[in-house]
């Protein structure tokens, strides 16, 4: 899938190595790509965005939280360890696979840049067919891992080209590109009950329209850092959208986040430790909104990442909760 909070990374450091060698500014100093892979693969790397983790687990919390609450719902002790494992591979590939066809999509934007020239497609490090060719061994992984689940999962997965196909134009058109990337970036929510249920119920669908309210809220912080680029190229964002009042915006689809998700993990038979792990992250996401100063680029890109955290709290809440009526239970 796509994560519009990694299609824009880069813009924020000129490039002084050589074209296709330059590491992401906001990448982590020293990560493995930089220290480990051999120069060769390192383009096909940050195609893939393997130095910046975080669009990864933000793909795969939602399917994870699914396929927990569907196994919340059947009275479960734990959820489906295989499941969690494919949705795992599924979300490293396709979210690789996303950011691969963003940058194909927006190669023209990135040359105009003097900031993001030195990606891998406008350095002419990784040439357009040599990008699309890595795409599609990507996408080919991603389908033999849906092809594992139920035939109503897979025809739900393939559903989700359409948004994945549109997403990366959005931001040419409309002011709420982030809208769009949740409808696509959290197809997951759907997809790990279904995998279980063979069927989409209110959870499911209460779960994913939480999630999408937090990629709204969670992207919007993030383009912040890009507000000033995007403008001067004519491109579109709720940061820029929202403005001065962005803090109020990002607080209430934080609200519809949360209640989304709590309400549907509370019909799927989670109690008081769901609803403790719930608390925890309301305060977190408070944490974030008090915190926000949209002017400095570093603060949103911290309160942006800590999102891995929020994810990892709402994810515990379901475990847990298992854990516990089934030592009660038992």
């Amino acid at each position: 899938m796509i994560g519009e909070n990694d299609e824009r990374q880069g813009r924020a450091g000129a490039q002084d190595t050589a074209p296709g060698d330059a590491a992401p500014a906001d990448a982590a100093p020293g990560n493995w790509v930089d220290r480990w892979a051999p120069a060769p693969a390192r383009p096909y790397l940050r195609l893939a965005r393997a130095d910046r983790p975080i669009g990864v687990w933000l793909l795969l919390w939602p399917c994870w939280w699914s396929s927990a609450l569907a196994s919340l719902s059947q009275g479960a002790d734990l959820p489906n360890l295989g499941h969690l494992a494919l949705f795992a591979v599924g979300a490293m590939v396709m979210r690789a696979a996303g950011c691969t066809y963003n940058d194909i999509v927006d190669r023209d934007i990135d040359a105009r840049v003097a900031r993001t020239r030195g990606r891998p497609i406008p350095s002419g490090a990784v040439s357009v067919a040599q990008a699309a060719a890595f795409m599609v061994a990507l996408s080919l992984v991603g389908l033999l891992v849906l092809l594992q689940f139920n035939r109503f999962t897979i025809g739900l997965g393939i559903a989700s080209l359409a948004p994945i196909a549109i997403y990366p134009f959005m931001k040419r058109i409309t002011h709420w590109p982030q809208l769009v990337l949740g409808l696509t970036f959290n197809w997951g929510a759907l997809m790990g009950w279904a995998a279980i249920k063979g069927s989409l119920d209110a959870p499911a669908l209460l779960l994913y329209a939480g999630a999408v309210a937090w990629t709204v809220g969670y992207d919007t912080i993030y383009a912040h850092q890009d507000r000033e680029d995007d403008a001067l190229l004519g491109l579109k964002s709720t940061a820029l959208r929202f403005g001065a009042a962005s803090d109020k915006w990002v607080a209430a689809f934080y609200a519809l986040a949360w209640s989304g998700i709590f309400a549907a993990g509370w019909m799927a038979g989670g109690r008081v430790v769901f609803a403790t792990a719930m608390a925890l992250a309301a305060m977190h996401m408070a944490w974030q909104v008090a915190t926000l100063d949209t002017d400095d680029p570093d603060n949103c890109l911290a309160r942006f990442r800590a999102n891995r955290d929020l994810g990892a709290i709402v994810f515990a809440g379901l475990v847990l909760d298992m854990a516990v009526r089934a030592l009660v239970t038992g």
